[in-house]
C-alpha cells in the first residue's frame, strides 16, 4: 500500500519529509538513486504524493540521503 503525502494548505514541514523520506528509503533502497529525476520519477509506484512541489522535495531529499550513504 503505498503512504499517502497530502496538506491541503500550510507550510511543508521539515520532520514530515525527513519521516517519509527515511521510510522510503529504509524499505526501497535499491528502487532510488542519487539522480533527482529518477528518484521523481519512480515515486508515484510507492507515495502518493499531493502536489509537485512536495514531490519535488521529498525526492530532493532521497537523492541527497542517497549521495551521503556513499
Amino acid at each position: 500500500m503505498p503512504y499517502i503525502l497530502f496538506w491541503a494548505m500550510g507550510r511543508i514541514k521539515t520532520t514530515q519529509i525527513k519521516r517519509v523520506g527515511n521510510k522510503l528509503v529504509r524499505d526501497h533502497r535499491d528502487k532510488f538513486s542519487k539522480d533527482f529525476d529518477t528518484n521523481k520519477k519512480v515515486m508515484p509506484e510507492y507515495v502518493k504524493v499531493g502536489s509537485k512541489k512536495l514531490r519535488n522535495i521529498l525526492a530532493g531529499y532521497i537523492a541527497r540521503l542517497m549521495k551521503i550513504e556513499e
